[in-house]
């Protein structure tokens, strides 16, 4: 129950329709309510702010224009909208437009547009004048005069939806935006290191465990519940998973393995393979490498030939290492979760730092070899980690920083690099890590 509602609450977060829909339905509620009030208490032009008076022409074209109006800007946005998801995704990465989908502003302002013009045409259809048939004249007031406010915000929000389009298209307000969501996933899910400890070595399967259960459909896995999973096992049974949020699920690959047969194996199976969500796209909700994989794209995508922009390349990379830095302090969540009654879940394959860094620069590494720029930027965002490890008293988990440190430099030698563009990047590495780290990895 708790998987189903996260994940309904997280297509509601990237969902284009929610908020409209919540807004359309609002002002039909409010419509017939300030209609109610209008009908109650029968006000007067001058009784309303301002001397807000309507007639039953005035208010037909006050609200026919304000109806209008909210159409015409509708359409504006939702073409600006998608125009700046499909720029995006071709310039950047097709997996940053998951970010744009969650932006909360784009969907208040077609909300409140798209609830505008529902409201004056619900009050729109109450106004009535002498010669129709149904009963008295009926001039709704105080609705006209609260239309008018909407279209005024409406128009207002206009310059905002604007404002904020153009600046969404920043490539730093993108990664800004990734590495918030990254960073505070990190927080809730990842606890801070108490002591330099190497991190513990993975808990491995066994060779032939008593069952094996397979996955039944296709997507990428977004959550596990593992409460839900260590609930369901049997008594004194162990379960090995092998999935993890971010891998892609097969139908009839492994997804755990257990311990012991149940007798009644098919129900075991089903239950197993409710606690696993699974989805046609990546999201954060537990997928701890998504933020570093959208970084690390949108590198590539910089230092790709087409475009070619190493500015974009040195945002990726220092957004991505500010991701790291505080995954570099923290220790991954436990590979064991054990039970009342003697059941375990081992999570066997799940990332943990190093793959982390490995994931944020490994390729963008080997994408930068010909570039001496990059590659600078590169040294500097590993010395920056490094540092900051060293200065919390985490030096052990300093070694993949170095490793990846050396694999720059060797793959700047590897290159056909100006000896000019090569000793400045031996420099920068020189000065950052030192000549002896060089050598000993020559050596080795």
């Amino acid at each position: 129950m708790r998987l189903r509602l996260s994940s309904l609450m997280e297509r509601i977060r990237v969902s284009l329709f929610f908020v409209p829909m919540v807004g359309v339905l609002a002002s039909i509620v409010g419509a017939f309510v300030t209609i109610w009030i209008d009908s109650r208490l029968d006000l007067e032009g001058a009784d309303l702010p301002l001397g807000a008076a309507s007639t039953v022409a005035s208010a037909r074209a006050v609200l026919s224009t304000i109806a209008g109006a909210t159409m015409t800007f509708a359409a504006i946005a939702f073409s600006i909208s998608l125009l700046i998801i499909q720029q995006a995704s071709s310039q950047f990465s097709p997996r940053v437009v998951h970010t744009l989908f969650r932006d909360p502003f784009n969907k208040r302002v077609m909300g409140l547009v798209m609830g505008t013009f529902t409201y004056c045409l619900v009050v729109l259809r109450s106004v009535r004048s002498p010669g129709e048939s149904g009963g008295d004249v009926v001039i709704p007031s105080l609705s006209v005069a609260i239309a008018v406010v909407f279209g005024i915000a409406t128009i207002l929000s206009i310059a905002a939806f604007l404002n904020h389009s153009a600046h969404s298209m920043d490539v730093s307000q993108i990664l800004d935006r990734v590495e918030i969501e990254a960073t505070g996933h990190a927080r809730r899910e990842w606890n801070v290191a108490e002591s330099d400890q190497p991190l513990p070595e993975p808990v491995a399967a066994p060779d032939h465990p008593a069952h094996i259960v397979l996955f039944d459909s296709a997507g990428w896995v977004q959550q596990i519940d593992t409460g839900a999973l260590l609930a369901c096992l049997p008594e004194g049974t162990t379960a090995w998973v092998y999935a993890y949020p971010g891998r892609y699920a097969i139908p009839g690959i492994p997804l755990c393995a257990l311990s012991a047969a149940p007798e009644d194996i098919k129900a075991i199976e089903q239950a197993i393979l409710d606690t696993i969500s699974i989805g046609n796209t990546r999201t954060m909700q537990q997928d701890i490498s998504f933020g570093l994989r959208q970084m690390a794209d949108v590198g590539l995508k910089a230092l790709s030939t087409g475009i070619n922009d190493p500015t974009t390349a040195q945002d990726a990379i220092f957004h991505s290492a500010a991701v790291l830095a505080e995954l570099l302090r923290r220790d991954p969540p436990p590979q064991e979760l054990t039970g009342e009654t003697d059941r375990r879940v081992v999570l066997v394959e799940q990332p943990n730092g190093d793959d982390l860094v490995r994931l944020a620069f490994g390729e963008l590494r080997r994408a930068a070899a010909t570039q001496p720029t990059v590659c600078i930027y590169l040294l500097e965002a590993l010395h920056l980690l490094r540092e900051g490890l060293d200065a919390t008293g985490l030096s052990s988990r300093t070694a993949v920083l170095i490793e990846q440190a050396c694999l720059v430099l060797a793959g700047c030698e590897e290159t056909n690099m100006l000896p000019a563009d090569l000793t400045d990047v031996r420099r920068a590495f020189d000065r950052r890590f030192g000549p002896a780290v060089a050598t000993g990895v020559a050596e080795s």
